[in-house]
């Protein structure tokens, strides 16, 4: 019999090939998620919304199906824990904001839908900052999230909760959204994969496309849903599952035949060119990640068998570009009434954000920004099958801020530590970050993995290599062991 730690630290491949085969019950797996919960959560603050008893509930339908010969999904039993900002029928959806303190949807987002067909247990909301305009983990209304590495500083975000919970154990997935980065960020923060496919791979309905809802209908040309996850396999059968065409998301893509998210894990990389970049020619890198991820470089070529050379994509910094498309896909209207009835309830810099005078040729520059950086990028990959650089530009930093204002002596704006997530949300490239290392002093740093347009096979299959060269499921935070976790 397995022990409830023993469960926590299983993946989720593991617990749902116990779970169909009896040899674990999806009850007794949620029991023993919502006793971790308990136990960290006065730390971590990863949920705002837990749902222990719609948990045990789903879990009993699972085991009583299970037990009636009925099928059940690939997920069957698997606790999940789903990103603030997508919306869940009959749960809360607050988004950070007070605007939704009591907001609770009339439908699942396509991606809760197609979790719950597939048999995965709902355990509760994770943390966001205000409608995920932040890289962080703090917010007006709930509890600052913390990270498991050092609960003094922040997990990143904006999928912040999400990042903190799988870190913690509290469930071997959760579904983070990534606009410019926000899988990624907290991923690599937190010591996890995470993987923002290609535009379109995995539909959005109702966040993003909904115009009832100002702040969660936002960012529908740059957001992408994804997993979150110990192991590259956990978040292929997380894919496989949420990924697919839907009529209610118009950008979504078709099916692709022969290919198969899990079958993508397969092969080697041998002779497969790979671009190194450590800084993209202008973003200012911490020395810890620049030494971390120029050593994690190297497997590909020592280990993979891969031909690295280091070279930058060649755009110009797209950073005032970005911000331009993020105002070009918020609902100024909604959000600056909403920010008016609010007041001193909105964060800061949201509300100064949407009170800016942005003029008409600002954004249309960002709209020609975003083409021109989506125009280098194919003409680079032209020459490469895949591009590998830091996920972001600093370890973990302290909670409470938007992010440092000094990287490697060099000045810069809060949320320039950014620079090399948020270019793939502008090109809509496949994109994924592994554990590259740990600092000296125990904190995790991530390498992200770059495809071509739609390759997100080829990405895949490279973290799975990466993990397999150079593995990370058993660093587990030290608080953990502290608390006898």
């Amino acid at each position: 019999m397995s022990t409830s730690n023993e469960i926590c630290r299983m993946d989720a491949v593991h617990l749902a090939n116990l779970v169909r085969t009896k040899q674990l019950s999806a009850v007794e797996v949620t029991r023993a998620v919502i006793d971790r919960m308990n136990r960290l959560e006065p730390q971590l603050h990863a949920f705002c919304t837990p749902t222990p008893e719609l948990a045990i509930a789903a879990a009993e339908r699972v085991d009583k199906n299970i037990m009636a010969g009925v099928a059940v999904g690939p997920l069957a039993g698997v606790p999940v824990g789903i990103k603030d900002l997508v919306c869940t029928q009959g749960v809360k959806t607050v988004s950070g904001s007070w605007a939704y303190a009591d907001f609770v949807p009339d439908e699942d987002d396509v991606v809760v839908e197609r979790l719950k067909q597939a048999g995965a247990i709902i355990i509760g909301k994770t943390n966001v900052p205000e409608f995920g305009y932040s890289g962080v983990g703090h917010n007006p209304v709930f509890e600052t999230s913390r990270n498991p590495w050092n609960t003094t500083l922040t997990p990143g975000g904006s999928s912040a909760g999400s990042g903190a919970a799988v870190a913690g154990g509290m469930g071997p997935i959760a579904i983070g959204g990534d606009g410019g980065g926000s899988v990624r960020i907290p991923s690599s923060f937190s010591g996890l994969f995470g993987m923002k496919a290609s535009m379109g791979r995995v539909p959005l309905y109702p966040g993003t496309k909904d115009e009832r809802y100002p702040g969660v209908s936002s960012w529908e040309a740059l957001e992408h849903l994804g997993p979150m996850s110990r192991t590259v396999a956990d978040s292929a059968l997380v894919l496989s599952v949420i990924a697919g065409p839907d009529d209610r998301d118009s950008r979504s893509l078709p099916y692709e035949r022969d290919f198969d998210w899990l079958t993508a894990l397969r092969g080697d990389l041998k002779g497969k060119r790979v671009a190194y970049s450590a800084d993209l020619g202008y973003a200012a890198v911490d020395p810890r990640v620049r030494k971390i991820v120029a050593e994690a470089a190297k497997v590909f070529e020592r280990d993979l068998g891969c031909i690295v050379e280091e070279a930058n994509p060649g755009w110009d910094n797209p950073y005032d570009g970005f911000w331009g498309m993020v105002i070009r896909e918020t609902d100024l209207r909604g959000l600056r009434a909403m920010a008016d009835r609010l007041g001193e309830k909105m964060t800061p810099h949201l509300a100064a954000v949407l009170r800016t005078e942005w003029t008409a040729e600002q954004l249309t520059d960002a709209m020609v920004v975003r083409k021109a950086v989506t125009n280098k990028m194919w003409r680079f990959m032209r020459n490469y099958d895949l591009l590998i650089t830091p996920t972001v530009a600093v370890p973990p930093f302290e909670v409470g801020i938007q992010g440092p204002t000094v990287i490697d002596g060099r000045e810069v704006d809060q949320f320039e530590w950014l620079h090399f997530t948020y270019p793939y949300n502008l090109t809509g490239s496949p994109a994924a970050t592994v554990p590259a290392g740990w600092t000296e002093d125990g904190l995790p740093i991530g390498l992200q993995i770059i495809g071509r347009h739609l390759d997100d096979a080829l990405v895949l299959r490279a973290s799975a290599c990466f993990e397999a060269a150079q593995p990370w499921k058993h660093r587990w935070p030290g608080m953990l062991a502290e608390m006898g976790l």
